[in-house]
């Protein structure tokens, strides 16, 4: 058995401040640049087709109007929810190709509501060369979400963004993990003081890429599964310039094969996105090409002769009056484990595991299926309305 991914096109780039007074971000191309070249053929992917954003209109926005775009953003994560959730239910492994960083309220929403489904914690892995952690608390004002996505997505922020459908937090504090951020990054302290646990780049670079993915792993072991986000920021500039705000410090190419290669190798991780590459600033195609050839090395676990495909499940109920010989709440006998599809951790035999008490962290039609299977600071009105 083999897992089979499906590539999302989320192409927006409403959480962006605009590059000039006459363009719009560039970043909104980045799914085509990736499909040219050849992304889907060589990860042997279904082509889950493009949910096209809202047009890019930041109007009169001004400083404490809140997030721009937000109206839109909201709107458009309810229906990027619906279509990574089609996809998990089909089995298959989402790749989710941005557009900026407001695409991870889609793909939050998505895994609240699986974990809600299924009664579990869905974690996040978050790949980024920012902690994107502003928010009200820690600024003096908002503006461009693709700067706020973790603050939104573990509730901080304003509702009509941290709280889509009723839902607040999208991810709990002790449920992320950030990897990549710059040594100085601006909300360090902010993430310490939250609980959320990082791994900037020289931490990264000492233990090594592989030691770092699986060092992940079981910081959310209690999590019945987890998104991976990276920003291509994450990739030292002199390596990889086109992405909106590129920061010195990075990673290298190898570096992030290997990091992603760790996070996707286990049934646990339920899928990928992809953001901030800005194919204006790759005119001949060159960062794109190495992109692509970076992200099919490092999926190939998913698709790995023997990959388990996701297997997450909610726990039984409990039974009014417990049978004489009933097995540990979380546990699946042989026969229904063989008879029951599901997605999700794999279930195995023993003690059921503790976990933290607290809130479960918890449209468009698809192209059919080909025939053949695929084997704390003040920032000015200019810097609120970027990252």
């Amino acid at each position: 058995m083999m897992r089979r991914i499906a590539v999302l096109d989320a192409p927006s780039n409403l959480g962006l401040r605009p590059p000039t007074p006459t363009s719009v971000p560039g970043c909104a191309k980045a799914p085509g640049a990736l499909r040219d070249q050849g992304l889907l053929p060589r990860l042997r992917a279904r082509d889950a087709g493009c949910l096209t954003p809202p047009r890019y209109d930041a109007g009169d926005w001004r400083p404490g109007d809140g997030v721009c775009h937000a109206r839109e953003i909201a709107d458009y994560s309810a229906a990027l929810a619906d279509r990574i959730g089609a996809i998990i239910d089909r089995g298959e492994f989402p790749v989710v190709l941005g557009g900026d960083c407001s695409i991870l309220l889609g793909s939050a929403l998505a895994m609240h509501r699986l974990g809600e489904a299924v009664g579990g914690r869905i974690g996040l892995v978050f790949v980024d060369g920012h902690s994107d952690f502003r928010h009200p608390g820690n600024a003096s004002y908002v503006g461009a979400a693709a700067g706020e996505g973790l603050a939104l997505v573990t509730g901080r922020g304003q509702a009509d963004l941290a709280a889509i459908e009723g839902r607040r937090p999208y991810f709990r504090d002790v449920d992320v993990v950030v990897l990549g951020i710059r040594a100085q990054d601006e909300y360090r302290l902010d993430l310490q003081a939250a609980g959320i646990i990082t791994r900037p780049v020289p931490a990264l670079r000492a233990e090594g890429a592989a030691r770092t993915a699986q060092w992940a792993h079981e910081q959310l072991a209690d999590c019945a599964g987890y998104w991976v986000h990276v920003d291509l920021d994450v990739l030292d500039p002199a390596v990889m310039p086109a992405v909106d705000a590129p920061d010195p410090g990075g990673i290298a190419f190898a570096e992030l094969e290997i990091l992603l290669a760790g996070l996707v190798d286990t049934p646990h991780c339920l899928g990928v996105e992809l953001t901030v590459f800005d194919p204006d600033y790759d005119p001949d195609g060159a960062y794109a090409a190495e992109i692509v050839n970076t992200v099919v090395s490092g999926l190939r676990p998913v698709t790995a002769p023997g990959s388990m495909p996701p297997r997450l499940r909610p726990e039984p109920p409990p039974p009014a009056t417990p049978p004489r010989q009933s097995a540990p709440i979380g546990l699946v006998s042989a026969g229904d484990a063989a008879s029951t599809p599901v997605i999700g951790r794999p279930v195995v035999a023993g003690p059921p595991t503790d976990t933290p008490t607290g809130p479960a962290g918890s449209a468009g039609q698809e192209p059919d299926e080909p025939t053949e299977p695929p084997a704390g600071t003040v920032e000015d009105d200019e810097d609120v309305l970027s990252r």
